[in-house]
């Protein structure tokens, strides 16, 4: 097991300047501090022991960090996990961690020595920030993360494919002026679908305008804030898509509070067909990730390598998205398209 000594001296370094890179001094060198985090994800080596104390006997138990817990989204995907766990004998133990190493190694050292393996939900763009301070040698499977070399399993969804059918359903009904809410920034899942809507828009002529692109971060005051301004815009969309459907949720507020009707003024579409969409009124069209299907197969791929299934190099598989259609987006009867 790999020391903080070890670390030192492959990357040229006192173990002062070792401890140091971990305790965020701001007497290390910008590249210093980047050579000996390098070391130290090769050798396998995290500070406190936290990573390695995880690995100190068998739980039964797996861990799942997550970037937030609020939300019908992560409860589906924790319902998910939970459920396949418990078919084989298996508790989870779920923490919040953001994609940054000091959030990260406080949520490691929280689990130390009591799970067996890791769920990490990784979607922030710089995929080495938030993969640093994994223990390496330890089972991993990464959910929702961007492509990377990380050699850890990741486990994601179809979002270009989803956003792309959405701009394209909604162009059939006859929108020709359609706005997107992103996603957060820096977030893989959010730039994925702003890539979709953009390449559908592109390649069906559709109006493209930047004032059409309004900021978001997935909650639905985001939500509500950017449907307030695209109604204020002096040629308002007659559609939006928003990029999950928590934001959907406030623009339908926003378009109640302003005096307007859904869909008759203003179709309003979203992202990840949450359980609460079927019952909004009106009922919420949406792009349909099983999301409890996500965190069941990111637990059987987890549960496979901790009973020592012989797994050939690091799996990357995309999960698919179904279009529903329902009443907000004006197209009629509910149903898949």
């Amino acid at each position: 097991m790999a020391t903080i000594k070890d670390v030192a001296r492959l990357a040229g370094v006192s173990v002062a300047t070792v401890s140091r890179v971990y305790n965020d001094s701001h007497l290390v060198r910008e590249d210093t501090r980047e050579r000996v985090r390098q070391v130290a994800q090769q050798l396998g080596y995290s500070p406190h022991g936290a990573a390695r104390s995880l690995i100190t006997s068998r739980t039964h138990t797996i861990g799942v960090l997550l970037p937030d817990l609020y939300g019908e989204f992560f409860s589906e995907v924790i319902r998910g996990i939970d459920l396949r766990s418990q078919q084989e004998g298996f508790h989870v133990l779920v923490s919040s961690a953001r994609n940054d190493g000091r959030s990260l190694e406080s949520a490691l050292r929280s689990m130390r020595g009591r799970v067996d393996g890791l769920i990490v939900m990784s979607p922030d763009m710089d995929a080495g920030a938030g993969q640093r301070g994994l223990p390496a040698r330890f089972p991993v499977v990464l959910l929702n993360s961007p492509p990377s070399d990380s050699g850890y399993d990741s486990l994601g969804v179809a979002n270009f494919d989803g956003a792309y059918a959405m701009i394209r359903h909604l162009a059939g009904l006859g929108h020709r002026r359609i706005a997107i809410i992103r996603g957060a920034e820096q977030n893989f899942d959010a730039a994925e679908r702003l890539r979709g809507y953009r390449a559908a828009v592109a390649e069906l002529g559709l109006e493209a305008d930047a004032a059409l692109e309004l900021p978001g971060d997935f909650s639905e005051a985001a939500g509500h804030a950017a449907a307030l301004r695209l109604l204020a815009l002096p040629r308002r969309p007659s559609a939006v898509f928003a990029s999950n459907d928590g934001m959907a949720i406030g623009a339908l507020s926003a378009v109640r509070e302003a005096g307007l009707r859904v869909p008759e003024d203003l179709a309003v579409t979203g992202f990840d067909d949450i359980p609460m969409a079927r019952y909004l009124d009106p009922a919420l069209t949406s792009v349909h990730v099983d999301i409890t299907a996500l965190g069941a197969s990111a637990t059987d791929w987890l549960l496979a390598t901790l009973q020592g299934q012989e797994i050939p190099g690091a799996r990357r598989e995309m999960l698919p998205t179904t279009l529903i259609v329902r009443r907000s987006c004006g197209a009629g009867a509910p149903g898949p398209a």
